[in-house]
């Protein structure tokens, strides 16, 4: 049954009445005159990579960089303000020419904002180690050594400053180009596809959703129909993926960083010993998730899983939930968690801070995106009445209520490294689905239930890890050149088929997944694949010490995720008891998902036995 209720729109007329709205105008032209004042105090205060402050006694030093920190948080909270509420139109309708046009026109100022940081970090790499001493002159140079310490290190990867403004200015008509390409082409691609006896012509997003759909003739169809779409984009995808990765291997070899690699640790903020933790104990967990495809392939009555079946339901969850429905379950779920959670998700619901309707135009998948100057967020999905939506919308939740969490906090206090930015958003997932599963009324819900949890989770650890070897190997082949679209497709089957091992049927492999996912061509970072794997995890252990801690852990748990900008992952961590530099650790975590993989397969197993109690057979005809 399809999804028949009216889905919202998210409404931002509260921070601007609209693009054209002379409030807008006033708020861009407001802000530019800061940026033109803090320009001019740069220049007062000699603040440049050249600066000699030897000389500069640290009171007077602590007044310069306190006041270019003031003027920056400033700055960023109007501008991330404006990028979000323009996106807001940009991403609900990318044939809009004239969000379009706005959208170029800030980041032609948020590169001249850039070329004053650029300054401001040459300069800060200059102080050295009187970072501290300067910290007994200024509050806010106290109350941000953190920052400043990272952009101390920044500086030492810095090129020069009329490099760097010069890379700012080019990435516009480059990678930033190419980036803004794929978006558009991808959430405007209409794919044929025979449904109900008719071809209908549907957006990306509607098509790659007909994976959870019980009949496998349905999800077969759609997924070779996708694969056909992408098939006549793949040059496009290509040259767009060609100019990301290029742009990002010349930045990083004029910045001296000894890898691809390296610039995602930094903003991750952990080192190579952890992501080698992480990565070794999500591989030793592939024959934990190869049992749950196995058994998941009996459950559908097959020998082996196609592609297209990876996210087919199993057991009897037969409703399609009603938006309302799934808005009422989020809330009273979040309420055994926390009153203040749940309250927060009800305002979301009732302030239309969420854009659920999958339409043409509008980008696939789903973020959640900050509103810092009316302290609110927007939350993007594509609801399809499925379980999986249900979860994703608690996923971006998740997301908005770390951003209430540190609404008091300057930005450059703020700012929460990739790995740790999952960490609220895996946590309220858990809620619901433990919540859901604890409600079932039978084996067959349970099942359901619990593969939606274990689709997700394969996808955060199998999947994931393909991707990081995928945009390995592409970084160490376009260092030689450009790649061709079917050396893409070659690096794509190629990771799929070490993550995934024989539990999926090779001929079925998605070899254009490299041109759906939009995370490879964000120019200014890459691999951003493993945080996600970081992120499941992290929350999982987390969530296992609520469980043992019970309501006390809650004000804990709320401080930490204001306090996510303020340190490197490892510390964050370790305040929660929690050491992420080993695997064991990650193997914790990840033999709470072998817990569920051993309770899928014997739910499942019984399911056999008993075809009306559960698992859905497979009928190519349904």
């Amino acid at each position: 049954m399809a999804v028949t209720e009216a889905l919202p729109h998210w409404d931002v007329t509260n921070v601007y009445p609209s693009l054209a709205s002379p409030e807008y105008a006033a708020a861009l032209a407001e802000w530019t005159g800061w940026l033109e004042e803090h320009e001019r105090e740069l220049d007062r205060a000699g603040v440049c990579a050249a600066a000699d402050v030897s000389k500069l006694p640290d009171r007077e030093l602590a007044l310069v960089v306190g006041g270019v920190i003031d003027r920056t948080n400033r700055l960023v909270k109007r501008l991330e303000t404006l990028e979000s509420y323009v996106y807001a139109h940009h991403s609900t309708d990318t044939f809009d020419e004239g969000a379009k046009k706005k959208l170029s026109e800030l980041e032609q100022l948020a590169v001249r904002f850039a070329a004053a940081d650029v300054r401001f970090a040459g300069y800060v790499g200059r102080i050295g180690d009187r970072l501290e001493s300067l910290a007994a002159h200024s509050k806010t140079v106290s109350d941000h050594l953190f920052f400043l310490r990272e952009t101390r290190e920044r500086s030492r990867h810095l090129m020069s400053e009329a490099e760097e403004n010069l890379e700012q200015e080019l990435s516009l008509a480059g990678a930033v180009a190419w980036s803004r390409l794929h978006g558009v082409v991808t959430s405007q691609i209409l794919v044929p596809v025979e449904l109900e006896g008719k071809v209908q012509e549907l957006p990306m997003s509607k098509v790659r959703s007909l994976a959870t759909e019980p009949s496998e003739e349905v999800r077969r169809r759609a997924h070779e129909a996708e694969i056909r779409a992408w098939g006549g984009a793949r040059e496009t995808m290509a040259a767009c993926l060609n100019g990301v990765k290029g742009w990002g291997l010349v930045t990083n070899r004029g910045r001296k960083y000894e890898d691809a690699i390296q610039p995602s640790l930094v903003s991750a903020r952990i080192d190579r010993r952890t992501l080698d933790a992480l990565l070794a104990a999500s591989a030793g967990s592939f024959p934990t998730f190869r049992r749950y495809y196995r058994a998941k392939a009996r459950a559908l009555g097959k020998e082996r899983l196609a592609w297209w079946d990876k996210e087919a339901p199993v057991g009897r969850l037969e409703k399609k939930w009603a938006y309302r429905e799934a808005a009422d379950f989020i809330v009273c779920q979040f309420s055994g968690f926390s009153e203040r959670l749940a309250r927060f998700a009800r305002r979301a619901f009732d302030s239309r801070w969420i854009d659920a309707e999958p339409r043409a135009g509008k980008v696939g998948g789903g973020f959640c995106m900050d509103l810092p100057e009316v302290a609110e967020s927007r939350v993007l999905v594509n609801f399809d009445g499925s379980f999986d939506q249900v979860s994703t919308i608690a996923h971006e939740l998740g997301h908005a209520y770390h951003n209430e969490m540190q609404k008091d906090v300057p930005p450059l206090r703020a700012k929460s490294p990739m790995t740790l930015a999952e960490t609220a958003s895996i946590f309220c997932e858990t809620i619901v689905f433990r919540a859901a599963l604890e409600a079932a009324s039978s084996d067959s819900e349970r099942l359901a239930i619990l593969d939606a949890n274990l689709v997700g989770a394969s996808q955060v650890i199998v999947d994931i890890y393909s991707r990081y070897l995928f945009e390995k190997s592409v970084f160490e082949r376009r260092a030689k050149g450009d790649l061709g679209a079917s050396e893409f497709c070659e690096l794509m089957r190629s990771a799929q088929l070490e993550a995934y091992g024989d539990s999926i049927d090779p001929a079925t492999l998605h070899e254009y997944m490299w041109a759906v996912k939009p995370h490879y061509y964000i120019p200014d970072l890459s691999f951003y694949n493993y945080p996600y794997a970081f992120g499941l995890l992290f929350g999982l252990g987390l969530y296992a010490i609520y469980r043992g801690r019970g309501p006390g852990f809650v004000a804990d748990y709320e401080r930490m995720l204001a306090s996510t900008g303020l340190g490197p992952a490892a510390e964050i961590a370790r305040s929660q008891g929690i050491d992420i530099t080993g695997e064991a650790f990650w193997r914790g975590s990840l033999g709470i998902v072998g817990e569920a993989v051993g309770r899928y397969e014997e739910l499942a197993a019984r399911a056999s036995k008993d075809p009306d109690a559960g698992a859905r057979k497979h009928d190519p005809g349904h």
